[in-house]
């Protein structure tokens, strides 16, 4: 059975599925997203994703009036259903609407929901064991007084992107992404974690990281390991002799990191703390979740 796309309200074969050319956010970037992991026939943490989605297009003044947490639940379940989406990636974006310009009032202010079900690998397996190796890049991520960190628009990637192609071009795993201030904020497509003498550290949303699902899993796992964890601002100092590294996301969900700027991270190797937590983590998500069969 051909896989389908959902585009507001309509279920439209994959290959058939388009967008308006004046679509805004193709045009401007002028959108929000979600990716989500299903694991086993569940969704990992559903609402906490749709709630971001939502909230992120409110700060930006979306439209959203037609649009409650339980329809983009049910749309977002029912895409699943038809694609026989047991185990994989579920995309959801949201833009403003279509029109010409970027006035806003000069455009038809109907947003644009648009959920796809896809597998995504982001890194190889080997890496899970041996950890990635990371630089630091030019790319600095936007200023909080300019966007709010905590909103995931599609137009603030390309800063993600241009650092990604940093690390590609010296054969680096993952690159690292400092603020205007020359603090930690997070990896192209992650967020970072130090552990330090038994004690976990991550930068705080003001830094200019994105508020991360996966972040917060792996927060919540760490505290119930009674380990504890802290949100402060680091340097590059902090990674460079910290014990242990690692990155969390959707698509990486909890993978090493174990070296940066050709600098040894601890042994060099995935320490216990972060084998404590892939290990719990692969376990919480294949028991929780929300049931899209």
């Amino acid at each position: 059975m051909a896989e389908v796309v959902y585009i507001n309200g309509e279920f439209v074969p994959k290959a058939e599925a388009s967008l308006p050319l004046f679509d805004h956010g193709y045009l401007y970037g002028d959108g929000v997203f979600e990716g989500v992991r299903v694991y086993g026939g569940r969704a990992f943490r559903l609402d906490p994703h749709l709630e971001r989605l939502l909230f992120s297009a409110r700060a930006l003044a979306f439209h959203t009036e037609g649009l409650t947490l339980d329809s983009v639940r049910a749309a977002v379940l029912e895409t699943c259903r038809r694609n026989d989406h047991a185990q994989g990636y579920i995309r959801i974006t949201l833009s403003r609407g279509t029109g010409l310009g970027l006035d806003p009032s000069h455009i038809d202010t109907k947003p644009r929901l648009v959920i796809s079900t896809q597998q995504l690998a982001l890194y190889k397996p080997e890496l899970y064991e041996k950890g990635l190796t990371m630089v630091t890049c030019a790319t600095r991520v936007p200023s909080p007084d300019a966007i709010d960190p905590r909103i995931k628009c599609t137009g603030k990637y390309i800063n993600n992107i241009l650092a990604k192609m940093e690390a590609n071009r010296v054969g680096a795993g993952e690159g690292l992404m400092l603020n205007a201030q020359g603090y930690v904020a997070e990896a192209t497509g992650d967020n970072l974690f130090v552990v330090k003498d038994g004690l976990i550290a991550t930068p705080p949303p003001s830094a200019g990281c994105l508020k991360g699902i996966t972040r917060q899993a792996a927060m919540d796992l760490a505290g119930e390991a009674g380990i504890p964890v802290r949100e402060e601002n680091l340097t590059l100092y902090d990674v460079y002799t910290a014990d242990e590294c690692f990155l969390t996301g959707t698509a990486a969900e909890i993978i090493p990191a174990v070296s940066l700027d050709d600098r040894v991270i601890g042994s060099g190797a995935p320490g216990p703390v972060t084998r404590r937590l892939i290990d719990a983590f692969r376990a919480h998500t294949a028991q929780s979740g929300t049931p899209v069969g």
